[in-house]
């Protein structure tokens, strides 16, 4: 075996590693993705994330948008992208990391398991807001968040929820999602999806339009500037699709 096809066979190891520690719930590519259905998606700036840069920037990717506009293929698919650049990736749901977390917590192994979440060059959190989390499980997830931005790990999270709501999505504490969206936002680029659900137009009647877009997601301040946190360094300011 010579030694192109030697190191061409070892990052394909690499990436079927990566690819089954990812825990996908099934797996999706860009080029699967319907652009011109979904018009809201800016099709430049995903061929911009799928080149990985935001992964060396420790950038978070936060797709916004009501059910069924493809948030989670647009996440896994980056995420199969991080695969195969041979970086590790791990997928989960909001509310599978609070419980992950919890059940680590009483058997006494949190420190690991945080630990475990932080290695990972890409963590992706799914449904973000669909269930609404208890006061510790909450405070979990924030940890996590925090944790992984003083390291620069790059995050994509997908949620229903506008930014605005997401006191609601911490279990009521307005503080604590303060403190999460400071962090996630510092460097992040915010893709707002508005439009239809691609599971609602096979059930569509003939003449019948059903629009299930959301009107409450705004866009966010924070994310037209640097977040001014005395402790930052300067970092470039998050960029924000409006669709």
């Amino acid at each position: 075996m010579t030694a192109a096809r030697s190191t061409k066979r070892r990052h394909q190891v690499r990436v079927e590693m990566s690819l089954q520690f990812a825990r996908f719930p099934y797996l999706k590519r860009l080029d699967e993705f319907d652009f011109k259905a979904q018009r809201a998606v800016d099709k430049r700036l995903v061929e911009e994330l799928a080149t990985g840069r935001f992964l060396s920037e420790g950038r978070n990717i936060i797709f916004l948008g009501p059910p069924g506009v493809g948030k989670t293929h647009l996440a896994i698919a980056l995420g199969v992208v991080t695969a195969e650049l041979g970086h590790r990736v791990y997928f989960t749901t909001a509310i599978e990391l609070a419980r992950k977390l919890t059940r680590a917590m009483n058997e006494n192994r949190l420190s690991r398991e945080m630990k475990n979440l932080t290695r990972p060059k890409l963590l992706i959190v799914d449904e973000v807001g669909y269930l609404k989390l208890e006061q510790p499980e909450a405070s979990l997830v924030f940890q996590t968040i925090s944790q992984r931005y003083e390291r620069q790990g790059a995050m994509i999270l997908t949620s229903n929820k506008a930014f605005s709501a997401w006191g609601e999505v911490f279990a009521g504490d307005a503080v604590m999602a303060s403190a999460a969206l400071d962090r996630l936002l510092h460097r992040c680029t915010v893709v707002n999806i508005r439009g239809e659900s691609y599971r609602m137009k096979d059930r569509h009647r003939p003449g019948e339009r059903v629009d299930v877009t959301q009107a409450g997601f705004e866009q966010p301040a924070q994310t037209q500037g640097q977040t001014k946190r005395s402790r930052r360094q300067a970092e470039p300011a998050a960029k924000e699709v409006s669709a």
